[in-house]
């Protein structure tokens, strides 16, 4: 699961691999924010994600994320320490307008969301990836709908926005149960493969309906 950097750092969502849309049938309470507290296990004991600031020691993390096989390959060259690195230090460059927060599996990052906030407009650019090995279990949609309503409500911002391939369903998946709505298509938006790919595209206002699935916990004060 992943995003498409397109122009400058905003990326179009392309997730790899069909993730369930984990809508929670009776979601338990927890803050705008999406919840506090640990990874925890889920009722079968099975570990939990859960979330906390992107660090600079996630770089080694991040590189496993992006080895050959993955499709992370759009993400950019990251195929060396000191790429991964590089790539983690401008998402934590001082004064950035990012937001960067990892998904955590035993404080071990396995993967991403961030938010690119435009302070003026009170608008931003959402974006994630998941690494290979925890696709499919619903952490993605939980990861984006918790980090969507701590945007909405921590840095008050006021929309957000997103795209994804249309040839790839899952991510508007994804994007629904964190409580996007489908807003356009961009024809033709940009090549792969000798054709031009459509692009969808979804909003987010602060004041739609909160997502009814169950945000992970922040393991460390949002």
């Amino acid at each position: 699961m992943y995003a498409d950097v397109l122009r400058e750092d905003l990326p179009i969502l392309d997730l790899t691999g069909a993730e369930p849309v984990l809508v929670a049938a009776a979601p338990q309470a927890e803050a705008p924010g999406g919840g506090r507290g640990g990874a925890g296990q889920d009722p079968a004991g099975e570990a939990q994600a859960s979330l906390r600031r992107l660090r600079a020691s996630d770089a080694g993390d991040v590189l496993r994320a992006f080895a050959p096989g993955t499709g992370m390959e759009r993400q950019g060259s990251v195929g060396s320490p000191r790429e991964a690195e590089r790539y983690v230090a401008a998402l934590l460059e001082p004064g950035s307008n990012r937001h960067p927060w990892a998904v955590v599996l035993q404080d071990r990052l396995v993967g991403l969301v961030c938010v690119n906030a435009d302070a003026a407009n009170r608008n931003g650019w959402f974006w994630y990836w998941m690494a290979s090995e925890t696709r499919g279990r619903g952490w993605t949609s939980r990861a984006a709908a918790a980090v969507a309503n701590w945007a909405l409500t921590a840095l008050e911002l006021e929309r957000l926005e997103l795209g994804h391939r249309v040839d790839n369903p899952a991510s508007g998946g994804v994007a629904r149960a964190a409580g996007f709505i489908r807003e356009g298509t961009e024809r033709g938006k940009f090549p792969i493969d000798g054709r031009r790919i459509d692009v969808a595209t979804y909003g987010r206002l602060a004041t739609d309906p909160w997502p009814g699935v169950a945000g992970l916990a922040f393991s460390e004060e949002a």
